[in-house]
């Protein structure tokens, strides 16, 4: 029974494993190349916050901490889209009361580290620059960043949690032969922006909803923070007619944001002195496989980093961890069996939530205002309140289910192109209008049901 473990990397997914191997009892040692993130000044607006959804939760109510991470959650019931001319619209995520729920990167991260130390045997060691794994006699070689000393760390599993740049795979698992590897940077980068609180302390826009402002090639989006600010991202091209390129001074910047988000730019005048707070930054993709190695295993962006437009990223992540342990209870710690078995479940539904996420920056920036997609929206939600044993629109199948991603995308696809038949085949806007929408969806799915019998 293995005894100890290495984790390669401090972050969202390498804190919560940790906690899942001390509550197994193991020995753990962590590994950070920056410094304790709890020691630094955690801005709201230093990194994308992150939407929390029911994978996320899953995995902390597993190991009971989805109570403590709950206190710094803000629910966001849907997104409030802002139009040229400042005019507002809501698109619920799901069914009533259903939401996805804004983190702070740097809190959650510092909250999940304090809980694995509470859990027993652990300890965190920081400045550590991992540069060499031995997978087979699971030694890690690391180097502090400050003082040059080298060190040697033995243990019987080895997990690379150290993000999509992961140093476990790069110095290990890539020399592999057979091991593929990809690499896609998207065309889009982002910049943040922090949008301050009203002086009293109040939010600038509405608190329970992350803001959307849809520009066709390009988008802003603002999730809240708990200190009544909102940390805000442009995404948009590197370069090009409207891209970052164009943006080379502050009068530019602000001239920009007056034209093409007027209402933010009331809110925020200033936008154009605190563009330079935040860096511009790229997107990437990460596929791999194999994902584990004798005895190294990675989780999390080392396996399958992907871009935010879904915001399943950290929650693919965190399943990563939760599915492994149900794999734990299953194989009685056979770790060969739990390796293959880990990575055989959860490399096609990585694959699938990649593909999702690409595909949801499209609805993001391109078909949240268009008047047909928000028809179709609105008839799948009709349809799923109606129906909810039968039918689930596919962002609540990711979202608020933990039906593998790779399913869901699968019915997802099959349902948005019954959907979009329906549209073409019957006057639906009509239905709605003249409140006859329910008693039709009635008839189609009787007429449906008897079609398959």
């Amino acid at each position: 029974m293995p005894k100890t473990a290495t984790i390669v990397g401090a972050g969202l997914v390498g804190s919560l494993w940790a906690v899942y191997l001390a509550k197994a009892g193991l020995h753990v040692k962590i590994f950070e190349r920056r410094a304790d993130i709890r020691k630094a000044e955690i801005s709201a607006g230093k990194s994308i916050n992150l939407a929390l959804s029911d994978r996320g939760w899953r995995a902390f109510e597993t190991v009971g901490i989805h109570e403590r991470v709950r206190k710094m959650a803000i629910p966001m019931y849907g997104r409030m889209m802002h139009d040229t001319d400042g005019n507002l619209s809501f698109q619920p995520y799901g069914q009533k009361g259903q939401a996805i729920y804004s983190v702070s990167r740097g809190g959650i991260n510092a909250l999940m580290m304090d809980i694995a130390e509470e859990e027993g045997q652990l300890d965190i060691y920081y400045h550590q620059k991992c540069y060499d794994v031995d997978a087979i006699k699971g030694i890690c070689y690391f180097e502090h960043t400050k003082t040059g000393e080298h060190t040697q760390i033995k243990s019987d599993l080895v997990f690379g949690t150290d993000g999509a740049f992961s140093a476990v795979r790069y110095s290990e698992l890539q020399k592999q032969a057979g091991f593929d590897y990809s690499q896609h940077y998207i065309e889009d980068g982002y910049r943040e922006i922090l949008l301050p609180a009203n002086p009293d302390g109040s939010y600038k826009l509405e608190k329970n909803a992350l803001h959307i402002w849809p520009r066709g090639r390009f988008m802003l989006i603002a999730l809240p923070n708990e200190d009544g600010s909102f940390t805000c991202t442009l995404f948009m091209p590197h370069r090009g007619p409207q891209s970052f390129e164009q943006l080379t001074s502050t009068d530019r910047v602000n001239a920009f944001f007056e034209q093409t988000f007027p209402d933010f730019y009331a809110l925020m005048p200033e936008v154009g002195d605190s563009w330079s707070d935040h860096p511009l930054s790229s997107l990437a993709l990460i596929q791999c496989y194999p994902w584990t190695y004798h005895r190294v295993a990675l989780l999390g962006d080392a396996a399958h980093a992907t871009v935010p437009f879904y915001g399943q990223g950290m929650n693919c992540g965190f399943e990563d961890c939760s599915i492994m342990w149900q794999l734990m209870q299953q194989y009685g710690q056979n770790w060969p069996q739990i390796f293959e078995a880990y990575q055989q479940e959860r490399k096609p539904n990585a694959d699938a939530m990649q593909e999702l996420s690409l595909h949801n920056y499209h609805v993001m920036r391109d078909y949240v205002a268009d008047p047909d997609f928000l028809l179709q929206k609105k008839l799948e939600r009709k349809i799923q309140e109606l129906y909810p044993e039968t039918y689930m629109p596919l962002y609540s199948m990711v979202t608020f289910s933990h039906i593998p991603y790779a399913e869901a995308k699968k019915k997802g696809m099959q349902q948005n192109k019954e959907i979009k038949e329906i549209l073409k085949k019957y006057p639906i806007d009509a239905f709605f209008e003249n409140n006859t929408i329910t008693e039709w969806i009635h008839h189609y799915m009787k007429t449906k049901k008897e079609a398959v019998s």
